[in-house]
């Protein structure tokens, strides 16, 4: 991707002045059209007090800005025949026959029963087939402490033992719906889904840093994840298992800011980008189109887990469609109505918007998830994007 000018003053000031105010530990932007590359930026170190500058290529752990990669799968299978969206998930896998859902607890028992109805692969897709996460779900985080199962970032099988906390299509709940998704590609395709994806969407794509695994050069050159302290942001060695036992669809992807942007000029070119079709354009359409009817995205989530992350506080009448969240309604200088957008937990941010034909994302790598200071820089670089693009 290239384009003639590639800088732009007011958004540099915007991650410059992020960074020096302690709003964020580092920060790395990028904005694409359909053509090509419109801005890139960055400011901050890759850890705080080193030298080396994060830039576009350094790499992040962009955590569940992966769940749209592993939807992209999902949804080339179903294209191909070889997966039914609205097929009972035990079709693919049998063992989701034994989920069930947790009701409460009887002192540190929990109490279980069926499901209300099977949930369906678009259920898994909606986030709507019941299951939770662990920092935005009070019972899901006490399941864990009780059952003395890991969370998702351990990399333990053990997390396809959680039980859903609603019945599948009764509302909207984020969780571990995409990692089952990525089982259902495994058993579809026949292949890991590190696999698949390297075949049918990395490398297509020419995503050339994008993987599950690093390498031990590549660790050692990650962005580190950041706490906050009294003295400012802290480097950790806070990651996800670098030996897993499976290959997290809903968060296992490492990837540089150049290279997801050109995931992301795909969606906005419907599908294809350098010659290469990664999906239909019809299917393209439909990710940004509500797919979960009267359903909506909670307008508050309280944190479970105030270390991993602070609660959400959105607008209402927030959808979501295949992969992505969807805002309905038009921000005064920000994207326009069904846009698609997601995040990672270490505070990587993207979105999509075909109908400007612009999409932007900034990186950074701390905890927790969503803070007054970085929502505030987010949507600095947004409306600054749009002044400049829009």
């Amino acid at each position: 991707m290239s384009s003639a000018s590639t800088s732009s003053a007011s958004i540099d000031q915007v991650l410059s002045d992020a960074v020096a105010g302690g709003a964020v530990p580092q920060a790395v932007a990028l904005v694409v059209g359909r053509d090509g590359v419109l801005y890139e930026g960055a400011a901050g170190p890759v850890a705080a007090g080193a030298e080396r500058p994060a830039t576009p290529d350094s790499m992040f752990r962009i955590a569940s800005m992966t769940k749209i990669v592993a939807t992209v799968a999902a949804l080339q299978l179903a294209e191909r025949g070889d997966l039914d969206l609205d097929a009972p998930v035990e079709k693919y896998l049998p063992q989701f026959a034994d989920v069930r859902v947790l009701t409460g607890f009887d002192g540190d028992t929990p109490t279980l029963r069926p499901p209300a109805s099977s949930a369906t692969v678009r259920q898994l897709v909606t986030h709507t087939a019941g299951f939770g996460y662990w920092f935005w779900n009070a019972d899901v985080h006490r399941w864990e402490e009780v059952t003395g199962t890991p969370n998702v970032l351990a990399g333990d099988r053990a997390i396809f033992s959680a039980p859903m906390v609603a019945d599948p299509g009764t509302r909207f709940e984020y969780g571990t719906n995409t990692d089952w998704l990525g089982e259902v590609v495994e058993a579809v395709s026949g292949q890991p889904l590190n696999d698949y994806l390297a075949a049918h969407v990395f490398e297509p794509l020419g995503m050339r840093s994008a993987t599950f695994a690093p390498t031990a050069q590549a660790r050692k050159d990650l962005v580190a994840v950041h706490v906050p302290t009294d003295d400012g942001w802290a480097a950790t060695e806070i990651d996800w298992s670098p030996t897993p036992q499976w290959w997290a669809g809903g968060h296992g992807i490492y990837c540089t800011p150049r290279d997801y942007a050109r995931f992301q000029q795909m969606l906005l070119n419907r599908g294809s980008l350098d010659g290469a079709t990664i999906l239909n354009p019809e299917t393209v359409d439909n990710a940004f189109r509500n797919q979960i009817g009267d359903l909506d995205f909670p307008v508050h989530i309280p944190t479970a887990e105030p270390e991993t992350s602070g609660p959400w506080n959105g607008p209402a009448g927030l959808k979501w469609g295949l992969g992505l969240l969807l805002n309905t309604a038009q921000a005064p200088g920000m994207r326009a109505p069904y846009s698609g957008a997601w995040a990672g937990v270490f505070n990587t941010h993207f979105w999509v918007d075909p109908a400007t034909g612009v999409s932007g994302a900034i990186y950074s790598q701390f905890l927790p998830f969503i803070t007054d200071a970085a929502l505030g820089v987010y949507a600095d670089f947004e409306r600054a994007v749009y002044a400049e693009f829009g």
